[in-house]
């Protein structure tokens, strides 16, 4: 029976109801009268987490959004988006909660490394194959977040301000995309609200449906305010069970107030989705067998795996800068001659492999760059701490910890109810823990008073060990049975509750260790006593241990000595979850736009005792490089999943080329023009209009330090023709370097004596050039007629005449220009 056929109003209105919220955090409810079974969500964008969040359950950790965007390679992007669907049917999901693909509008917004890119064509392109990609395996893609949520700061609260053409331009483009050309089944409604109505009210999401969308429309987590939005186009509240619609709503349709047939509708929309992840009828595919945890990959899988995301991680990477010294040529890739490598920094040994929050997973393996370069190198590479990028107190190593009474790594968990009365325990081998509302067999929620972490901690190293704990309420902590700690940890006052998971707030107590010395530590968490009956948990909590090290001026020294003394120095700094995350924007002066701690000076004082120095950037949205003209080579990795330090070897020995391109502009200044996120009076506005990103650089004249787009390999390109057809064009390059390359062609529109408001160049179209040495190819790139529109008020507008075709390796340079006459049409306004 299909979807359609289904008896839906014979089933009781509460019944209908009920199917219109979650039942759990993660969960829809299943209806047997139906059969319809359970439909299971999972966060996304970085790898399938699944229903349980913690170390148990570990998930192939995939290239960041940005990443994969780097690649300019929408094949590629299809292929990891193949590898999700397959996670998620590992681990028993349905609806996977991605693509985000919110726009790059500024570096400093807290979710950067979870979007594609800042430029609305680029990002469409992506999301299309991202969609395709994870839909192939009957799993539902959820594009996100509908629409202008591109900041964190106070997005629950902050309205935005945009005129019609910007929003239908620019951040409406890729909804659109994944609608009538990927066909997605799933899309979600921001926090915020756009033009004074919150985004799960808001009419803008009948556009949606305008263009053909038919799938669920779901709230982001606790978005939905009020039962206002079950008169729009929402179709879903997650999480539940408690939310705005159930007995209000079954209320509101008995008294007449909201038709039972918009309930019907939706419901109907949900059955659709149901039937597309094969949960309904006689033949839904049953949930993947398994107790709390997803089967694990085996041998052949691993293997193969691996491959993809280590070959992922390399197109996504970044080479900035590659210069010559004197005669010997660029410093990359490092010759077979290669002697000693000093391999420097905390980021080195301790990667950023991915963003915190909705993007958070935990990976089944990470490779390191010291793993990677040591594999490959052994003996010849001299790993060197760096400054302590981070001022937060943090996890300690999993050796450290002991079971107590045991010989066991890890910790033993206690859930306590009334009368210190032990509900359950676990054991666990992570420091990190996130309840959402599960405690584990047998523990009811609601009778949880207290949480506590008992383990027993060794220190590997004399000197001032800080131990402490992170979360929010009430925390203590005890050392050999002596209360050390007794506070109540928050955020600020106007701090995004996510912030909570992201960079916790966190307290800690320094004690003096002998090397080998063991202590006692318990860490408890009391639940606050006031909470309302029934309302959900959330307890993000953390044990915390920062061993010794050495003060700033001393390890600087140290990584002088390493690097004087080596043929090359490597040099990996990076953001930390205390400077990027969800939750949170940075904010626009140095010390948001700057590598946190003392990283900039530890790359100038290495690059000051060695010549051969490269810098390998560990971030995931632009950080300033006030030291580039002062280093041999600059490579960004993003953040790169778990195979980083295996790309990172590949790249840096030459075994393959660095194959990304910059998905936005690299800002060189806090001067530079780059909007912000701050709200004034409750209003973000969207005052730059289409001026975004590489946009507003051209406009202004500003040079940013590396254009959208820009990305060298270890060859050299030159532009050699450009033949102009309606509906295409055709460039021909050639390999004038001494190695096989692949180089990304961009094609840009221009409109000079343009009637309406137009950029200085647009991104129309690109493709890649893949050629031996010496060889020439030409490479054919389409440009769809939307790529001449404009919106104006009856519709999408071509202006007739001639446009400006622009050819080139970035946003900022032109190396091939020809003309090009579209047909000018008017277009259906939807």
């Amino acid at each position: 029976m299909k979807a359609h056929e289904l008896p839906l109003e014979d089933l009781a209105l509460d019944r209908q109801v009920r199917l219109l919220t979650g039942a759990d955090f993660w969960a829809l409810h299943p209806e047997p009268a139906i059969g319809l079974r359970r439909i299971v969500t999972s966060d996304g964008p970085a790898g399938v987490r699944g229903e349980l969040w913690d170390e148990r359950d570990p998930s192939v950790n995939v290239p960041s959004p940005t990443a994969l965007a780097a690649s300019w390679d929408v094949e590629l992007v299809r292929d990891i988006a193949d590898l999700l669907g397959r996670e998620c049917r590992r681990k028993g999901v349905d609806v996977l909660l991605g693509p985000t693909v919110n726009i790059q509008r500024t570096p400093v917004a807290g979710r950067h490394f979870e979007c594609f890119s800042e430029d609305p064509f680029l990002t469409s392109r992506l999301a299309v194959a991202y969609i395709e990609g994870v839909q192939a395996r009957g799993v539902a893609a959820t594009v996100k977040h509908v629409v202008a949520n591109d900041f964190e700061r106070h997005r629950f609260t902050a309205d935005v301000e945009l005129d019609e053409r910007t929003l239908r331009e620019v951040y409406l483009a890729p909804f659109e995309a994944a609608v009538t050309e990927a066909g997605v089944w799933a899309a979600m409604a921001a926090y915020n609200s756009v033009r004074g109505t919150t985004m799960t009210e808001s009419p803008l999401l009948a556009l949606l449906r305008a263009w053909g969308f038919d799938g669920v429309v779901m709230s982001d987590w606790f978005a939905a305010r009020s039962l206002a939005a079950a008169t729009g186009e929402l179709d879903l509240v997650m999480p539940g069970p408690t939310t705005p619609f159930g007995s209000a709503l079954v209320h509101a349709v008995e008294a007449g107030r909201i038709p039972a047939e918009t309930v019907t509708e939706k419901l109907r929309r949900l059955v659709v989705l149901a039937e597309r992840v094969g949960a309904v009828g006689p033949d839904a595919t049953p949930e993947v067998e398994r107790g709390r945890f997803a089967p694990p990959l085996d041998e052949r899988d691993t293997i193969e795996v691996a491959a993809r995301l280590r070959s992922a991680a390399v197109a996504g990477f970044v080479l900035l800068r590659n210069e010559p010294l004197g005669n010997e040529g660029s410093v990359l890739p490092l010759g077979p001659e290669l002697g000693r490598v000093a391999l420097i920094g905390d980021h080195a040994v301790a990667p950023r492999i991915l963003g915190g929050g909705s993007a958070f997973v935990f990976p089944t393996s990470v490779i390191s760059p010291a793993d990677g370069l040591r594999a490959a190198l052994g003996d010849r590479v001299d790993v060197v701490p760096g400054v302590a990028p981070s001022t937060r107190i943090g996890a300690p190593d999993p050796a450290a910890l002991r079971v107590p009474g045991t010989s066991r790594p890890g910790v033993e968990v206690r859930f306590l109810g009334a009368n210190e009365r032990v509900l359950g325990r676990d054991e666990r081998s992570s420091s990190t823990y996130n309840w959402n509302n599960a405690f584990g067999p047998g523990v009811d929620p609601a009778e949880v008073r207290a949480i506590e972490v008992h383990t027993r901690y060794r220190a590997a190293v004399a000197g001032v060990h800080v131990l402490g704990c992170s979360g929010r309420g009430r925390y203590r902590l005890l050392l050999d049975g002596e209360p050390v700690l007794d506070t109540e940890l928050e955020l600020p006052v106007d701090a995004d509750g996510v912030e909570g998971l992201t960079r916790p707030p966190q307290a800690g107590h320094a004690i003096e260790l002998a090397a080998g010395a063991e202590v006692d530590m318990v860490v408890r968490h009391d639940v606050d006593p006031s909470r309302p009956a029934g309302d959900m948990l959330i307890v993000p909590m953390q044990i915390n241990a920062s061993p010794p090290r050495p003060d700033t001026e001393t390890a600087l020294r140290a990584a002088e000595v390493a690097a004087r003394a080596a043929d090359v120095a490597v040099v990996v700094v990076g953001t930390t979850e205390e400077s990027e995350g969800e939750g949170f924007d940075r904010d626009l002066d140095e010390r948001g736009l700057h590598l946190p701690g003392a990283q900039d000076e530890l790359v100038r004082r290495v690059a000051a005792a060695n010549p051969r120095t490269v810098v390998v950037v560990n971030a995931g949205a632009p950080v300033l490089l006030p030291w580039r003209a002062e280093v041999a080579a600059v490579l960004l990795s993003w953040l790169p999943g778990q195979e980083f330090g295996s790309a990172l070897t590949d790249v840096l020995l030459g075994v393959a080329e660095p194959g990304g391109r910059l998905p936005m502009t690299w800002p060189g200044a806090t001067t530079d023009p780059l909007p912000s996120t701050e709200s004034v009076e409750g209003v973000v506005r969207y005052a730059e209009g289409l001026h975004i990103g590489h946009r507003r650089y051209l406009r202004e004249g500003v040079e940013p330090a590396y254009w959208f787009g820009h990305g060298l390999g270890y060859t050299s390109w030159a532009y050699d023709e450009l033949r102009v057809e309606r509906g295409a064009v055709e460039v021909t390059v050639r390999n004038t370097g001494e190695r096989a390359g692949r180089e990304v062609v961009q094609v840009y529109l221009a409109r000079p004596g343009s009637s309406v408001d137009r950029p200085v160049r647009w991104l129309a179209g690109f493709g890649a050039a893949v050629a031996d040495a010496g060889a020439q190819v030409t490479v054919r790139i389409p440009l769809p007629e939307r790529v001449f529109a404009h919106w104006e008020a009856d519709g999408w507008i071509v202006e007739p005449g001639e446009f400006v075709v622009q050819v080139g390796p970035h946003a900022g340079a032109v190396a091939l220009t020809g003309t090009i006459t579209p047909r000018a049409a008017v277009a259906p306004r939807t």
